[in-house]
C-alpha cells in the first residue's frame, strides 16, 4: 500500500504549521519526499513519516528522537525514526532542527544525448 494523497497533504499541513518556510512534496518511486525551503526533510512511505537515522551526523535528531519508534521505509533501506505527525510541537521541533542542518541538494548534471 502506498501513501495516499490525503495523508501526504495532512503531513504537509502539519509541517506547514511549524511556519519554517515553503513546504512542498515530490512523488518518488510511488512514495513521497517532503521538502522545506527546497531541503529534503521527511520521507513518507505507506502513510508513515520517517526521519533519517544517522546519530554520528545528526546528534541533535538522535537526542530528540531517542524514544521514538523506528522502522524501515522500503525494502533495502536502513532503519529510520518514525515521526508522530499528530504531535505538532514535536514535529515543529524536529523539522526546525532538520531544516537548519540539511543542505539544499546540488543540481544534477543532465546527461547529454549522443
Amino acid at each position: 500500500m502506498s501513501t495516499s494523497e490525503q495523508y501526504i497533504e495532512l503531513v504537509c499541513e502539519q509541517v506547514g504549521r511549524a511556519e519554517l518556510g515553503l513546504v512542498r512534496y515530490k512523488k518518488m518511486f510511488g512514495e513521497y519526499m517532503v521538502y522545506v525551503n527546497d531541503k529534503p526533510i521527511l520521507l513518507v512511505c505507506e502513510n508513515t513519516v520517517f526521519v533519517k537515522k544517522q546519530p554520528e551526523k545528526l546528534p541533535k535528531i538522535a537526542a530528540l528522537m531517542k524514544n521514538s519508534e523506528c522502522g524501515i521505509p522500503y525494502k533495502g533501506a536502513k532503519e529510520h525514526y518514525v515521526l508522530d505527525i499528530e504531535n505538532a510541537p514535536f514535529v515543529k521541533e524536529v523539522v526546525s532542527v532538520l531544516e537548519e542542518i540539511t543542505p539544499v541538494p546540488k543540481p544534477r548534471n543532465k546527461k547529454k544525448k549522443q
